[in-house]
């Protein structure tokens, strides 16, 4: 009676281990069964269906598949599990290019939930075993955001969070923090459902702690909403009144900028439309003016009439404008660049994107990836790194901006925030995906660096999604898919700092630790034991 628990709680981390009992009834291909499904399951939590509350199910699910196996059979339940929830999720990324990168994406970011499912596979008899499979979420999610050629952490358990109780926890420790959250209340359901099926007495207490656990989680993000700011633009600092332009594209698709004055003719014209309702009184006087990442993709400092357009425009609204742009050189290289035109003074500050996306923006070894896709040689001339943290100023708002994907970087986030801006703006291009979930992927992205650091988020997108988010990461504006937009919002520019952000990437750190240290735990000592058998052999 209450075999299970008694293994889990109390018998040596070293010591020889009998099959749990959950194990009896759930040979290899029901576990794959439910690695799959638990995939799937976690994919209904993100945005596309966005049933945020399904999420812990997911890591619940491969808990119980890796429960008791051994590294290698851990490691094939993870990949399924990784497989049955990327490639769908990552459908966009081969909308136009074709399945090869798409599915060599999604095959890449599945290897990583492969090593997941081996070190949960491994820690599994450990007791508080639910506590170190959530720290291997962290810790996994860790090395997939940084590793390689600067990781790639879309997916990642905290972004399927846009409303309910885990969203609170951003603001105490990050998207970190959210996904061991989701992920700890998954392994204490799992730890539930494991203990059930050891009988009576002490089995029965053993899942009742469990479910509680699982219970407590979320009921503790309920109670972290009470400090944190509301859903006011204008509350806890000076504002500045801010508008956003989606200008819209000729087309979706690859060839979004083939006709390149086009684009930025339409962004002209929404803010000459947004200057005679200024005049008419329909709107107030912008004090800055974003418009969205490839807004003008022809370069204004080399291109008299694309200046002289820009111009007009900000001399009409009579405001600076944040131009995304896309500029020549320096040398071979070209430069995704936020540019702020004054109405007066023509181009000043700039910020160039840090994290340009490889593959996409730049190829490192050309040659070798052409072996696998000529697509690579779409991408004519690589993107430059920029070196400097993108803090603007402009009509009194003090702009941290970060462009496309660099919204899912943690430090690149963090760094704007810390470098004193008062709200954060995303300008980015979403054109290139067509009429896919990556756009609000992407968007609950930006609610969760919404509440994570108490600023509200301007999305600018040239065809969509673009928002304006508040800090608790709720919607007050937001645009649909190739459809022109402009809002006009007051946004307080806050100087307050949450706990995420004076604790930066230590919570983190401090959960990869304990999930390695688990690791380390178990490896150690069967280390150990195999050299004392290959001594006496």
């Amino acid at each position: 009676m209450g075999a299970v628990v008694p293994d889990t709680l109390e018998r040596a981390p070293d010591a020889p281990h009998p099959a749990p009992r959950v194990a009896r009834g759930l040979r290899l291909p029901w576990r794959t069964l439910l690695a799959a499904a638990g995939g799937l399951l976690l994919l209904l939590a993100f945005p596309g269906s966005g049933v945020w509350a399904l999420a812990p199910l997911g890591p619940a699910a491969l808990a119980l598949a890796v429960r008791g196996q051994r590294a290698r059979g851990g490691a094939w339940l993870g990949l399924v599990f990784g497989l049955a929830f990327f490639v769908p999720l990552l459908s966009w990324s081969g909308i136009y290019v074709g399945a090869f990168p798409w599915l060599a994406l999604a095959g890449w970011e599945a290897l990583h939930l492969a090593l997941l499912g081996a070190a949960a596979a491994a820690t599994s008899r450990l007791p508080l075993w639910p506590l170190w499979g959530a720290a291997l979420w962290v810790a996994d999610e860790a090395l997939r955001g940084r590793f390689v050629l600067g990781g790639f952490p879309w997916g990642r358990l905290g972004l399927s969070q846009t409303e309910g109780p885990f969203l609170s926890l951003a603001a105490f420790g990050g998207v970190p923090l959210v996904s061991f959250a989701v992920a700890l209340t998954g392994t204490l359901l799992a730890a539930a459902l494991v203990a059930l099926r050891g009988g009576r007495g002490p089995a029965l207490r053993a899942a009742a702690l469990a479910a509680a656990g699982a219970v407590a989680v979320p009921v503790l993000g309920w109670l972290a909403w009470l400090p944190l700011p509301g859903p006011s633009l204008t509350e806890g600092g000076p504002t500045a009144t801010v508008a956003v332009i989606q200008g819209d594209v000729p087309q979706p698709g690859l060839d979004f900028n083939e006709r390149r004055r086009a684009v930025l003719d339409n962004h002209v014209a929404r803010t000459f439309e947004l200057a005679e309702a200024v005049t008419a009184g329909a709107q107030p006087r912008p004090d800055a003016v974003i418009w969205p990442e490839n807004s003008s993709d022809i370069d204004p400092y080399l291109n008299e009439d694309a200046a002289r357009q820009i111009g007009r425009a900000a001399a009409a609204i009579g405001a600076p404008i944040l131009v995304g742009a896309v500029v020549d050189g320096p040398g071979r290289f070209i430069s995704n660049t936020g540019i702020v035109w004054d109405p007066e003074d023509g181009p000043g500050d700039t910020y160039v994107k840090r994290h340009p996306v490889p593959l996409a923006e730049y190829v490192p070894a050309r040659d070798f990836f052409r072996f696998f896709s000529d697509k690579v040689d779409l991408v004519r001339r690589d993107f430059v790194h920029g070196t400097e943290v993108g803090v603007l100023a402009m009509g009194g708002a003090r702009v941290g901006d970060v462009i496309c994907f660099e919204v899912v970087y943690d430090g690149l986030v963090r760094d704007v925030v810390e470098a004193g801006a008062g709200m954060i703006v995303v300008q980015t291009n979403n054109a290139t995906f067509g009429y896919t979930d990556e756009s609000e992927q992407q968007l609950a992205a930006s609610r969760l660096r919404a509440v994570e650091f108490g600023r509200t988020v301007v999305v600018a997108a040239t065809s969509g999604i673009s928002a304006i988010v508040a800090p608790d990461g709720s919607l007050a504006a937001r645009s649909e898919l190739f459809e022109p937009a402009v809002f006009v919002e007051d946004v307080a520019q806050r100087d307050s700092t949450t706990l995420a952000e004076r604790l930066g990437a230590a919570p983190e750190w401090t959960l990869t630790a304990l999930g390695a240290g688990a690791v380390l735990a178990v490896a150690v000592p069967a280390l150990a034991r195999r050299r004392t058998r290959r001594s006496a052999a």
